[in-house]
């Protein structure tokens, strides 16, 4: 009984570090993943840019939502093109909504003209756990010094309807845009909407 009383109270103990890992302002996580390429990542190998993390999920309709209307696409090329490192992190387990193998991810981003620097498969959660991702899409941005400066929603219109896209505030282009300019970022923290990432346990 002590046993079982202490192996729950080190697991709430270690939940309880993990929501706090990240805190705005504060050095973002290092991590390393491989992509659907194969190529291995790390997010200190991106120190000096901006790096946007993208939680995925293509059964979500929230993601859907946003590549369906073509608006993440047209954020990863805008941004990358401006020097930004887009890595999209699927943290789906294997028998989870969401899952994909590295030729199924690579078939996905083809037929959804979608750029993100790398697609990094995460089927243990461990980058998302790392991260405290909540939702898909769950969006993050890291500052060219490491900080994390932004942590939440997309944007502002938490549904999946497609016409709700023009007129919402994109939080994560405005993050860009402030922070680019050398200004603080107006609103750094927001609560991500979506699909609960589909984590192994």
């Amino acid at each position: 009984m002590r046993g079982r009383f202490l192996s729950t109270l080190t697991c709430l103990l270690a939940l309880t570090v993990a929501a706090w890992a990240v805190r705005i302002g504060e050095k973002a996580p290092d991590f390393q993943g491989v992509d659907s390429n194969g190529q291995t990542h790390r997010l200190s190998d991106y120190h000096g840019k901006f790096v946007v993390l993208e939680w995925h999920n293509n059964g979500c309709p929230y993601v859907r939502k946003q590549y369906n209307s073509g608006n993440m696409q047209k954020l990863q090329k805008q941004w990358t093109a401006k020097g930004v490192v887009w890595l999209t992190i699927i943290s789906s387990a294997p028998g989870k909504q969401g899952y994909v193998t590295a030729a199924e991810e690579n078939a996905y981003i083809k037929r959804e003209g979608a750029a993100p620097t790398a697609a990094i498969l995460d089927p243990t959660g461990a980058i998302g756990h790392l991260y405290g991702a909540k939702t898909t899409p769950h969006m993050f941005v890291v500052d060219p010094s490491g900080t994390l400066i932004y942590d939440g929603a997309i944007d502002d219109r938490p549904t999946t309807d497609l016409a709700d896209i023009p007129g919402a505030k994109n939080y994560v282009s405005a993050a860009l845009t402030e922070a680019m300019a050398g200004k603080k970022v107006a609103t750094p923290v927001t609560r991500p909407y979506g699909c609960s990432v589909k984590y192994e346990n």
